[in-house]
């Protein structure tokens, strides 16, 4: 028996009806704050092309990392902006790195916090790669060495796990990092640390404001060459699943809006818990809509994180986390 459109809609005139019946959960608890990090002292500077986000010295993103915690989210994704760059991005796995150092403050401070730190080069290496490079064979260029890359990468992974982070999340889309760093991990006594894996990162559009807030702009090139083509969603499930099976945790979409329909091919067929990443374009489209007054912005964000939920994702990382649990309190008190 199909149950009547016209029962549903009775339910849906009522608001606690309405809730009981609804199909998909939004909590603080879903929700990731992604937090930038910069070396300095009392530093709080606004990322002019992402309003409301800035990027913090250590002693502040212990602040904001109270405030974060007050409204119900749980846990925050670390991108660190070293005092100093070079071509191999040693600061990124330094033990005194900005990330290293916030990763203890936080949580000596809030030992009740997740925190995840970000695993890739990008932010830390003078060309802007997300790895190594090396020229190019035909005189075209430079591309980025895998194989070495690797290693640093699984530094940079204990570096983290050794400074306390909860769960480490490689971004850099290098072949076998996820194996790679899984086996650093064990070998040096963190097999309980766990991988949340970049699986499908696509080559977007949607990532320049991040590039400016973390200073990570390719200084040559583009990043097509390890970043996934945004016609693919099947590749996005075979990388999924090769991570999973070198030992990834958690596996990630990322841009989120964009690509629901991966969120959901990717859940359905892994069963893994899911990732999706509210990326820094999104955030700023919106932001700049209801600056504009073209949208309600409360309103939008609650249902692009609702429907980022509803494709399949068990987390949201979101520059909105903070706001979008104030929301939720909100609402609830209100019921």
């Amino acid at each position: 028996m199909t149950f009547p459109a016209t029962r549903l809609r009775r339910l849906r005139r009522t608001k606690p009806l309405r809730e009981l019946v609804r199909e998909t959960e939004l909590a603080p608890s879903h929700l990731v704050q992604p937090l930038f990090v910069t070396a300095g002292e009392s530093v709080r500077e606004p990322v002019e092309s992402m309003p409301g986000v800035e990027r913090f010295s250590i002693s502040e993103l212990v602040g904001e990392v109270t405030e974060v915690a007050a409204s119900g989210v749980r846990a925050v994704l670390l991108f660190g902006i070293p005092a100093s760059k070079d071509e191999t991005g040693s600061e990124a796995y330094d033990d005194e790195g900005v990330v290293q150092m916030a990763v203890r403050a936080l949580k000596e401070a809030h030992p009740e916090v997740v925190v995840i730190t970000d695993v890739c080069l990008c932010e830390y290496t003078s060309h802007g790669h997300c790895g190594v490079v090396r020229p190019a064979a035909g005189h075209r260029g430079v591309e980025v060495d895998n194989d070495l890359t690797l290693e640093l990468l699984a530094k940079t992974a204990i570096s983290h796990a050794n400074a306390g982070a909860d769960a480490v999340a490689p971004s850099d889309m290098m072949d076998g990092r996820i194996g790679m760093i899984r086996h650093q991990l064990d070998e040096e006594g963190f097999s309980s640390t766990p991988i949340v894996a970049y699986s499908a990162k696509y080559a977007s559009a949607f990532y320049g404001p991040f590039r400016e807030a973390a200073d990570s702009t390719p200084e040559s090139g583009d990043r097509r060459g390890y970043q996934m083509d945004p016609a693919n969603a099947e590749e996005a499930v075979r990388e999924a699943r090769l991570d999973l099976e070198e030992g990834a945790d958690v596996v990630m979409v990322k841009p989120a809006l964009p690509y629901l329909d991966v969120v959901r091919r990717v859940k359905d067929a892994t069963g893994a818990p899911v990732a999706a990443y509210h990326v820094s374009g999104e955030y700023s489209m919106l932001k700049a809509a209801a600056a504009n007054g073209w949208i309600d912005e409360r309103a939008a964000v609650m249902e692009s994180l609702t429907a980022i939920r509803r494709a399949g994702a068990d987390m949201v990382i979101t520059y909105y986390a903070k706001d979008a649990a104030g929301w939720l309190r909100e609402e609830a008190i209100s019921r």
